[in-house]
């Protein structure tokens, strides 16, 4: 049985717990999530989630997936988590890579809700595998207004291609410093472990100054406000909406392989977001 603590410290086993948990404790305050209960087969709450839609060109990337709000591509699975599915709906989409070949899901908070810095941001994932497929758990600045990026800055919370199963690219992207020279480390699993074979916890904690970026609460990277290029610009000290999605190809993950099996889903056990005092 899955145990989950929900803010008020109810534990859902029946067993009452009037103190956080240590987790919790060392966090800050919850003060905002989605633990993705809710019936099989229904969408992410629309109080907390919209959608990106449609193709826009690659977004910029010449990935090959078409976004939809289709509950077949975002939905709760009823066990506690949130499926994003991504399904090839062209017979020949491998052998012939064009945009839309295949279908998903890419859900923000943008409008709804907005983190700030001076605490922790984390999600509990389980990711899908195959060369390809490009899942990714973000952050844009409030200021995004699809014309701005990267001046609105990015934060890669979770980032992980197909054909790299071990490995999670940990992300900062501002002005001066995004594409292909974006501020990032990598997190190697140990012992030649995948990520898509259980979940795991992505974080980050930051300050106005300082962005830390962990998986499975082990701390490999912090970038500072002063590791930028000089001349360029600080913009994480500002609110940043959040976004999961899995994307198809791409410049960053590369072609589909052939032996990449449809469809394939990301599961979300949960997102929160603490503030610390």
């Amino acid at each position: 049985m899955k145990l989950r603590v929900l803010s008020s410290g109810v534990l859902l086993s029946g067993v009452f717990l009037w103190l956080a948990t240590a987790a919790a404790q060392q966090s800050g305050q919850l003060v905002w999530s989605d633990e993705f209960n809710g019936a099989a087969n229904t969408p992410p709450d629309p109080a907390k989630w919209t959608y990106d839609l449609g193709n826009n060109n690659g977004w910029g990337n010449r990935e090959l997936e078409n976004y939809t709000k289709d509950p077949v591509n975002a939905h709760l699975d009823g066990k506690g988590n949130l499926v994003i599915r991504a399904e090839q709906v062209k017979p020949d989409a491998q052998s012939a890579p064009t945009p839309g070949a295949y279908t998903s899901a890419r859900i923000k908070t943008q409008g709804l809700f907005a983190a700030g810095p001076g605490g922790r941001v984390e999600a509990r994932i389980q990711i899908p595998v195959g060369a390809g497929m490009w899942p990714a758990f973000w952050m844009l600045g409030n200021t995004f207004n699809n014309r701005n990026w990267p001046q609105c800055g990015e934060i890669d919370i979770m980032e992980s291609i197909g054909k790299e199963p071990s490995l999670n690219h940990g992300s900062l992207h501002g002005p001066g410093y995004s594409g292909g020279q974006p501020k990032t480390a990598i997190y190697t699993l140990p012992g030649g472990r995948k990520f898509a074979d259980d979940f795991h916890i992505f974080a980050i904690e930051w300050t106005p100054t300082s962005v830390t970026f962990y998986v499975d609460d082990t701390q490999y990277n912090t970038v500072y406000n002063t590791d930028i290029p000089a001349g360029t610009q600080w913009v994480y000290d500002q609110p940043f909406f959040l976004l999961l999605n899995v994307a198809v190809g791409g410049n960053f993950a590369g072609p589909v392989a052939a032996d990449t099996v449809f469809p394939q889903e990301m599961l979300v056990d949960y997102v929160r977001v603490y503030k610390r005092p």
